[in-house]
């Protein structure tokens, strides 16, 4: 474990589609100790550390369930759109280790240097603020799971128009928000100024998988889009055959009114 440094808590949690960082950094640069590095802020408090950054992720480091959930109320307070369910993840950990490794969901760190710990949260937070585009798109894929089955045991869409053009909106939002915000998966910008600090983002990124869960979230956004595409072909196809058989009755009208003339 940890050469018997004692083992303290750490959490992260993501809870809204993004903060205003620039509003909590005037309110909480009154009463605490902050820093804004690259769109985050590093709040510290002796020995503990809450980081949080844009994207409405937070990860905090030996601070007390009380302190983090009314850090939490504050940052609802300037968040946009806030997540019905909360993403959280929870880790120990240990500081002034022989190495920085993550074992079993036990981080050893060699240090308390403030930006080590900021560079060890950038991955556990894009981790959790993945989690969180996880849960939206496999409950979107979820949701709708019964429209490919209804077209190959029908071949056909029983959905009225207006239903059809409600779910490709939905669609389009959840394939939206995941892919506008999917630069945040990305290195950080914070390690091109300090790269002799990305070897500890990258402990975290690799123990938490991101790349290859960032794949995965791939795919379940081509199905996604796929199914999107489906409905569009359904309303399309809808579309067309009213159309034709508007004009079969108005070519129907035309021969039966020339009928009648001839007749009469």
């Amino acid at each position: 474990m940890s050469e018997n440094n004692p083992i303290k808590k750490c959490s992260a949690y993501c809870l809204a589609l993004r903060f205003d960082i620039n509003e909590l950094a005037a309110v909480l640069s009154e009463s605490t100790l902050i820093r804004i590095i690259k769109g985050a802020l590093l709040i510290e408090d002796e020995d503990s550390w809450s980081i949080v950054f844009s994207y409405g992720a937070v990860v905090h480091w030996n601070v007390s369930t009380e302190q983090q959930a009314k850090l939490h109320l504050l940052l609802l307070n300037y968040a946009e759109n806030p997540l019905a369910t909360i993403e959280e993840d929870y880790f120990t950990f240990a500081l002034n280790c022989s190495s920085t490794r993550i074992i079993e969901d036990h981080i050893e760190i060699e240090s308390s240097d403030p930006i080590l710990i900021f560079a060890l949260s950038q991955g556990m937070a894009q981790s959790i603020k993945l989690a969180s585009f996880e849960t939206n798109a496999i409950t979107t894929i979820n949701n709708t799971s019964y429209i490919p089955r209804s077209l190959a045991e029908n071949g056909s869409i029983k959905l009225s128009r207006y239903n059809i053009a409600k779910i490709r909106g939905q669609l389009f939002l959840t394939k939206s928000d995941i892919i506008l915000n999917y630069d945040l998966l990305d290195t950080p910008e914070f390690f091109w100024e300090y790269p002799e600090y990305e070897s500890f983002y990258s402990i975290t990124a690799k123990y938490l998988e991101i790349a290859p869960r960032t794949q995965v979230l791939s795919k379940k956004l081509e199905t996604i889009h796929e199914l999107f595409e489906m409905l569009a072909d359904e309303q399309k196809h809808r579309h067309s055959t009213i159309l034709e058989w508007i004009i079969i009755w108005l070519i129907s009208f035309e021969i039966g009114m020339t009928i009648f003339d001839k007749l009469f």
